[in-house]
């Protein structure tokens, strides 16, 4: 293989492309604390405050500050300090980022999520020795010939799910644009990625980190696209998909109550609500939609203070002239 120039790696790597990730700013533990607070005193529940925080530090391409997400949040799951339930607690932790992290690449793209979920990889490798043969190895959204009709039809349920009642118009607009680009949207994103994959097929990411969740898919697009920046009519669309994964009762199935029966459905026998379920209905009224957002910009401020983080695609500085 021909090498290349110095002068064309040098421009590569120029600074002024911002060809690196961004550190970890020094006060987002702060920042995410404060977050995640904000979150209990509200009652929105653990779940949501994480799924807004990993997804757009994914989006702002800061994987060394999942570091220290990483370490709050398994504290706060932890009800106990015994070294077992820790262990579970850091383990669904790390378990729900990755998965945050895959999920992401239907607004962020690939490659932010591969040097991510790389970086946090060495570090869990590193930092958490006894984790790693803990962590799920097994691919949990491989289609085949025997799944993928009903792989279609998952992503399609989600379509209808986010966009109703406007689901069938969206998909004729986009063909208009390319005629491939629902097709690639529906098969290739709904389908196999954002919809959860069935739940015997996340074995070994049970618990916290087994699915993400229709409602939380909704925060998860929301925080990355707000971080992106420049995509108002997306932000908005992913807003109403929150609230209409409420209204239609999703997350009362995500979250079912402890009592009997309340796997099958999302209610106990007296029909009562888990209060994660009603969490998720707090977050989905204007209060609690203002919430994400400005949780979102306080971590894309906090990105931007040292001067090397900001927007997805912030427009480069001109290159100073040598001349």
């Amino acid at each position: 293989m021909s090498k290349l120039s110095p002068s064309l790696k040098g421009l590569i790597n120029a600074p002024f492309a911002r060809p690196g990730q961004t550190p970890a700013p020094r006060n987002i533990e702060a920042v995410y604390t404060k977050i995640a607070d904000e979150a209990r005193e509200r009652k929105y529940g653990e779940k949501p405050w994480l799924a807004l925080s990993a997804a757009a530090t994914f989006t702002l391409n800061s994987p060394s500050s999942l570091e220290p997400l990483l370490t709050l949040a398994s504290s706060r799951w932890g009800s106990s300090s015994s070294p077992n339930q820790s262990q579970t607690a850091l383990l669904e932790s790390a378990e729900f980022i990755r998965e945050i992290g895959l999920k992401c690449i239907s607004f962020n793209g690939i490659p932010r999520t591969i040097n991510s979920l790389n970086a946090f990889r060495s570090h869990l490798s590193s930092a958490h020795p006894q984790l790693s043969p803990l962590l799920s190895t097994t691919p949990s959204r491989q289609t085949t010939p025997q799944n993928i009709a009903s792989v279609h039809a998952r992503g399609r349920v989600l379509w209808e799910s986010v966009y109703t009642p406007l689901d069938q118009k969206l998909e004729a607009k986009l063909a208009e644009a390319h005629p491939d680009l629902p097709v690639h949207i529906l098969g290739s994103h709904y389908g196999p990625l954002l919809s959860d994959p069935p739940f015997d097929c996340a074995e070994g990411r049970k618990g916290l980190g087994g699915s993400v969740g229709r409602s939380l898919t909704s925060v998860v697009a929301i925080a990355c696209l707000r971080a992106q920046t420049g995509v108002g009519p997306q932000v908005l669309s992913h807003v109403f998909g929150l609230r209409k994964a409420v209204e239609q009762g999703e997350h009362v199935k995500e979250f079912p109550t402890a009592s009997s029966g309340a796997a099958a459905s999302g209610k106990g026998e007296k029909g009562e609500k888990s209060e994660e379920a009603e969490g998720i209905e707090r977050l989905a009224s204007d209060e609690g939609c203002e919430w994400i957002l400005k949780s979102v910009d306080a971590i894309s401020e906090a990105m931007a203070q040292d001067g090397v983080g900001g927007g997805f695609a912030t427009p480069m500085r001109r290159r100073e002239s040598k001349l």
